[in-house]
């Protein structure tokens, strides 16, 4: 798969279509993978932590989740690349698995959440089948417990887990639970679960593709979210432009 380097991070170089289709193939080929959707925010925290980095570059797919990376994308020749964001790719895939019956796990969210997303998605895409739910708790949970939430997961035998625990958090999930878990694909999505079930309002359409979708969130959850957009943003375009000069090299590590 065609990559690029945004400060060592191998961003695939992919739109929604063929980001579906890999899902499909490492369905029907019974290949294990995750798929990690990128927004600056988690370049930005792959610079702080090279463990991190390490995580997102051995994903199968790094999907262009904000603008700014499809943007870049553009500018390093690959005209091709479209923005793959958490939300559409789970109503994307959603439709597709409605219509070739791949089963679906949600894993994530507060309690109580994953249950309401399950019954919107299949309210919203008849045939979708869903294998199973799970809201984990907000702290750090023993081996025990992990392990029989994996082997709850297993006994579901979904063909996709969709992780909505947030980045960085569902990413290393992803990579520490990879091999444990039967489901050939995982996927983290973020805030995809809040969304799509009303519980926090989604950045109007035009927002989001004029890479405003920041400015929109800042508003709504400022506390939160002030640390991510203010402080991070400028230093990403400060270390863009330190790659562009050839100031600074950004190797990816794996």
């Amino acid at each position: 798969m065609s990559h690029v380097n945004i400060l060592g991070i191998r961003l695939s170089a992919i739109n929604m279509d063929s980001t579906l289709d890999q899902m499909s193939c490492w369905i029907e080929q019974q290949i294990r993978s995750y798929v990690v959707t990128c927004p600056v925010y988690t370049v930005m925290m792959c610079r702080k932590d090279a463990a991190l980095r390490k995580i997102v570059n051995r994903a199968g797919i790094v999907t262009p989740d904000g603008m700014p990376l499809v943007f870049l994308s553009h500018l390093l020749g690959h005209r091709n690349v479209t923005r793959v964001y958490g939300p559409d790719l789970l109503l994307a895939f959603s439709a597709l698995s409605a219509q070739k019956g791949y089963t679906n796990y949600f894993y994530g969210g507060a309690a109580g959440v994953p249950e309401k997303l399950a019954e919107t998605l299949t309210r919203r895409f008849p045939g979708l089948r869903v294998a199973g739910t799970y809201s984990p708790p907000f702290r750090v949970l023993p081996p025990q417990e992990d392990q029989a939430i994996i082997e709850q997961i297993n006994a579901a035998t979904p063909d996709v887990v969709w992780v909505g625990l947030g980045s960085p958090k569902q990413d290393r999930w992803m990579a520490e639970h990879r091999d444990q878990l039967k489901a050939p694909v995982l996927v983290g999505v973020g805030a995809a679960f809040d969304f799509l079930t009303g519980r926090v309002p989604q950045a109007p359409y035009w927002m989001q593709q004029h890479a405003l979708e920041w400015l929109f969130r800042l508003g709504t959850e400022p506390r939160r979210l002030w640390r991510r957009y203010i402080i991070y943003n400028p230093l990403f375009l400060l270390f863009i432009a330190m790659q562009f000069t050839h100031l600074r090299q950004f190797p990816i590590e794996e």
